[in-house]
C-alpha cells in the first residue's frame, strides 16, 4: 500500500511541474491497461504495472482537478471593468495601510453578460477594517484581474499559492456605493469564520498592539492567522529555525487532540455502563479524532493540521475495526487523503516539511525511542528527536529557501516545549475564557522566549546556491542513511550525499561576460548585475506597503537562489518609491559595498556622469545626469554595462529632455540590449533617441495592467517600427541578459520555468 500512494503521489507532482495541462482520458486509459496487463503476470513485472498504474492514477487526478478549478475563471474581456456583485465574505479579512483585503464568495452577478469565477479576493481601500467580518453578504461594484503574480528565480509563485485556494481573479471595490445585505449568513463554514475572527478581535482588545508587540503570534498560535505576525519577525524565525512553531503545525494539533481523548478516556472508564459498551481507550480516540478535527478546522485547516487529522482518523478507523495498522501505513494513508483533497499541496514547502518531519521520527522510532528508562534516556529521546526534525528538513530548506539555521537544534530545544506546553495551550485556553490575565501571562512567557531567540538569531546561518533537484532528492537519501541505528554501515555515506546540496557552489559568469537580470517586480524597477564574482544591484524594486518591498520579497530571494550574500555596489538611480523602496530591506539583509545614488545621503557616493568601474573585463559606466540640479526623473542615473564588446543601457526613469540632452552631449548611447525609459511612458523613448541606440532587443519593466497604461501602445509601436524586439516583463516575468563576444542574447523565466496555471 505504501508504495502503491507513493507513485500515486509522484503522479501528482509530475503533473504539478508541466508546462501545460495534458489531455486526461489517455492517461486514465493508460492506468488502466497497466492494471489489466499486471492481472496477467506475475512478480516483479506485475508490481511495476500495478505502480505505473497508480502513478499514471494519480497523474489523471490532478490533472482532472485543474481542469475542473482553470475552468472556473474571470473572462480576459471582463478584466479591469466594472461589475456589480453579489456574494459572501468569506475569510478572515486583513487590514492594509489604507483598507482591508479578503476573499469574497461571489453569490451572484447583476451586471448582464458578465462571468465572475465563485471565489475571488478584494482590497477595499478606504474602510475601516472593523466594519468586515466573515459571513457578512455585500453587494459591490467591483473591478478585477486575472491572477497574477511575479515570477523570478527563487521567487514566491503567487498565482500558484491562488490557484490552491480557490482564488480565480483579484480585485478592488470600486467607489460606488457598497450595500451590506446581511450581517451574519446562516452558512457552517461562514460560521467558523465567524468565531475564528471573534477570538482574534478579543485578542487584539486583549492585549493592545502598543504594549504587547508578541499578540499576533498568539492570535497566529490561536486560529492559524499568520498574517497577524508582524512582517520583520519572520526574519527572526527563519534565522532560528522555527518558523514551524509560529503556526498551527501538527505538534499543536495532536496536543489538543491528546488532551480531550485523554479527558474523556478517564471519564468513561469511570462509568461501567459506557466502559461495557466501549473500551475507554477506542472512546478517547474517537474523541482525540473529533477534536483535531474542530481544531484543524477553527486554525484554517493548513496542510500539517490537514496530515495529523487524517492520521488520528485512520488510526481511530483501525482501532474500531479491530486491526493494528503499523505508523507507516498510517501516514501513507494521510498522504493520499491530503493529495486527493487538494492536489497542489505539493507546491507548499510546509506539505514537504511536514511529512517529511513525521517521515523521519518514524524512521528512527523504532530502533530507539521508547528504548530507555530513566531521565538519561528521556534526554537521549529528546534530541533524537530533535536531530531527526532537524536534519529531515534540511533538504527542504536548501532546496526552497537556500539556507539552514545553525542554531536551529538550540533553538528548538527551547521553543517546542515552550511553545507546545506553555503558549499554545494557554493561547487556547485565553481564546474561550474571559478576562485579560490568562493572555498577559502568556504574553509574559512569549516575550521570556523571543528574548531568547533575539539572541539565537545573531548565530551565523548556513547558505548555499538552491541545488539541482538531483542534489536534493541525494540529501534525502543521505538524511535516510544518517538516521540509521548505531552501527549499522552507511550512516558515513549519507554525509557525502548530503554534501552537494549543503555546498551547492556559487556559479560566476565566465570571465569577460556579464549577466544581468531585470527582475519581475511590478510597476517598477530592480535589475541585477553580475560579473565575476562581482555583484551590482541597479534599484532595488518598490515599496509595495509599510511592511513590504521588492528588496524583502524579489531581490533578496533572488540573490539567495544564486548562493550571493554581498552585493559589492548598490545604484539607486533616483529616490522615487518604485524605484529605491526596497533600499532598506536589501541592506538589512546582506551586506552592502559601496552605493552610488544622486542625490547622496550620508555614506553614498554621487552617482554623476563620467564614473567608471571595471570588473574582470566588464565595464560599468554612468552616461548621465552630467548637470545635476533638477528633481526625481531627470536626474536618473543611467549606466551603460559592456562586456564582450556587447552594452546594455539602463535608463531608469529618464524623460524626453534627458533623451535630447545625453544625444547633445554625444554620449556613447549604442547598445545592443535597452532598458526602455520610464517603463515605456509616452514622455520618454523619443523617436531620435530609439535610433540612436539601436536596440535588438528592448526590455519593459511593468506592473501587469498597470494603472498608468505602461508600456504605453505608441511606445510599443515606435520600437516595433524600428525593427526592437520588445520584452515585458508583466508577460514574460524576469529577463535574463547575456553579454558575451558571441553576442546579446535575452531570455525570459516564465518561457524557462512555464506551469500550466500561468496567465490562467
Amino acid at each position: 500500500m505504501r508504495l502503491a500512494i507513493l507513485a500515486f503521489a509522484a503522479g501528482v507532482l509530475v503533473l504539478q511541474l508541466q508546462p501545460d495541462l495534458p489531455a486526461w482520458p489517455p492517461w486514465l486509459s493508460g492506468a488502466a491497461a497497466a492494471s489489466v496487463l499486471s492481472v496477467f503476470v506475475r512478480g516483479l513485472p506485475r508490481r511495476c504495472l500495478a505502480l505505473a498504474a497508480c502513478g499514471l492514477l494519480g497523474f489523471a487526478w490532478a490533472a482532472w482537478r485543474a481542469e475542473v478549478r482553470l475552468a472556473d475563471r474571470l473572462d480576459p474581456a471582463w478584466e479591469g471593468r466594472d461589475v456589480e456583485v453579489v456574494g459572501v465574505v468569506a475569510g478572515l479579512p486583513q487590514a492594509l495601510a489604507r483598507g482591508a483585503r479578503f476573499e469574497f464568495a461571489v453569490e451572484t452577478v447583476s451586471t448582464a453578460e458578465a462571468v465572475l469565477p465563485e471565489r475571488v479576493q478584494l482590497a477595499w481601500y478606504g474602510v475601516d477594517p472593523g466594519a468586515l467580518h466573515p459571513g457578512q453578504r455585500w453587494r459591490f461594484v467591483v473591478r478585477l484581474k486575472r491572477p497574477h503574480g511575479g515570477a523570478n528565480p527563487g521567487g514566491f509563485d503567487y498565482e500558484a499559492w491562488l490557484l490552491e485556494r480557490g482564488i480565480r481573479a483579484t480585485g478592488y471595490v470600486r467607489p460606488a456605493p457598497a450595500t451590506l445585505l446581511d450581517p451574519r449568513v446562516g452558512h457552517p463554514a461562514w460560521w467558523v469564520e465567524r468565531l475564528r475572527d471573534e477570538v482574534r478581535r478579543s485578542f487584539e482588545r486583549r492585549l493592545p498592539a502598543d504594549t504587547h508587540p508578541w499578540a499576533g503570534i498568539l492570535v497566529a498560535l490561536a486560529i492559524g492567522d499568520q498574517k497577524a505576525v508582524d512582517g520583520d519577525l519572520w526574519a527572526i524565525f527563519n534565522r532560528t529555525g522555527t518558523t514551524h512553531l509560529m503556526s498551527i503545525s501538527g505538534l499543536h494539533v495532536t496536543l489538543v487532540a491528546a488532551l480531550f481523548g485523554r479527558l474523556l478516556a478517564a471519564v468513561w472508564r469511570r462509568v461501567p455502563g459506557l466502559a461495557l459498551r466501549l473500551p475507554a481507550q477506542q472512546a478517547g480516540l474517537c474523541a482525540a479524532a473529533l477534536a483535531a478535527a474542530g481544531y484543524a478546522l477553527f486554525a484554517g485547516f493548513a496542510v500539517p493540521a490537514q496530515r495529523t487529522l487524517y492520521m488520528l482518523l485512520v488510526a481511530a478507523a483501525a482501532m474500531l475495526s479491530g486491526r493494528l495498522l503499523a505508523p507507516g501505513r498510517i501516514l501513507a494513508a494521510a498522504l493520499l487523503a491530503v493529495l486527493l483533497a487538494d492536489p497542489w499541496a505539493v507546491l507548499a514547502p510546509g506539505f514537504w516539511l511536514s511529512f517529511g518531519a513525521v517521515a523521519a521520527l518514524l524512521h528512527v522510532g523504532a530502533a530507539r525511542l521508547g528504548g530507555g528508562a530513566g531521565w538519561r534516556a528521556r534526554i537521549a529521546d529528546w534530541g533524537l528527536v530533535q536531530w531527526a526534525a532537524t536534519l529531515a528538513s534540511l533538504p527542504v530548506l536548501l532546496l526552497v529557501f537556500q539556507q539552514f539555521s545553525l542554531v536551529s537544534p538550540l533553538a528548538n530545544a527551547l521553543a517546542v516545549p515552550v511553545i507546545s506546553l506553555l503558549v499554545t495551550p494557554l493561547a487556547l485556553l485565553g481564546a474561550v475564557l474571559p478576562g485579560p490575565w490568562l493572555l498577559m501571562l502568556d504574553h509574559a512567557l512569549l516575550d521570556l522566549l523571543m528574548r531568547f531567540l533575539f539572541w539565537c538569531s545573531g548565530w551565523p546561518v548556513w547558505q548555499a546556491a538552491a541545488p539541482p533537484w538531483w542534489a536534493a532528492l541525494a540529501a534525502a537519501a543521505g538524511v535516510a542513511l544518517c538516521l540509521l541505528p548505531r552501527g549499522l554501515p552507511g550512516r558515513a555515506l549519507g554525509l557525502v550525499l548530503l554534501l552537494p546540496a549543503a555546498a551547492w557552489p556559487v556559479v560566476p559568469p565566465p570571465l569577460g561576460v556579464a549577466w544581468i537580470s531585470v527582475l519581475d517586480v511590478g510597476q517598477g524597477l530592480a535589475a541585477v548585475i553580475r560579473s565575476g564574482d562581482r555583484v551590482a544591484v541597479y534599484d532595488p524594486g518598490p515599496a509595495y506597503g509599510p511592511d513590504s518591498d521588492a528588496g524583502q520579497r524579489i531581490v533578496v530571494p533572488y540573490l539567495r537562489w544564486l548562493g550571493i550574500d554581498r552585493v559589492d555596489l548598490l545604484i539607486l538611480s533616483h529616490r522615487d518609491a518604485d524605484h529605491a523602496g526596497g533600499a532598506a530591506s536589501l541592506r538589512a539583509a546582506l551586506s552592502v559595498g559601496e552605493t552610488l545614488a544622486w542625490p547622496p545621503e550620508p555614506g553614498e557616493r554621487p552617482c554623476l556622469a563620467g564614473r567608471r568601474l571595471d570588473w574582470d573585463g566588464v565595464a560599468l559606466r554612468v552616461l548621465h545626469p552630467a548637470t545635476p540640479g533638477r528633481h526625481g526623473n531627470h536626474d536618473a542615473c543611467v549606466v551603460a554595462v559592456e562586456a564582450g564588446g556587447r552594452r546594455m543601457l539602463l535608463t531608469s526613469d529618464i524623460e524626453a529632455a534627458d533623451e535630447a540632452d545625453l544625444l547633445r552631449r554625444a554620449a556613447p548611447l549604442k547598445a545592443d540590449v535597452l532598458l526602455v525609459p520610464h517603463h515605456g511612458s509616452l514622455t520618454s523613448s523619443s523617436a531620435e533617441f530609439v535610433a540612436a541606440v539601436g536596440a535588438t532587443d528592448a526590455l519593459v519593466s511593468a506592473g501587469y495592467r498597470n494603472r498608468f497604461g505602461h508600456p504605453r501602445p505608441e511606445v510599443a509601436a515606435r520600437y516595433e517600427r524600428a525593427g526592437t524586439r520588445l520584452w515585458r516583463t508583466d508577460r514574460d516575468g524576469a529577463l535574463l541578459v547575456e553579454l558575451a563576444p558571441a553576442g546579446a542574447t535575452v531570455t525570459a523565466w516564465r518561457d524557462q520555468r512555464r506551469r500550466y496555471w500561468h496567465g490562467r
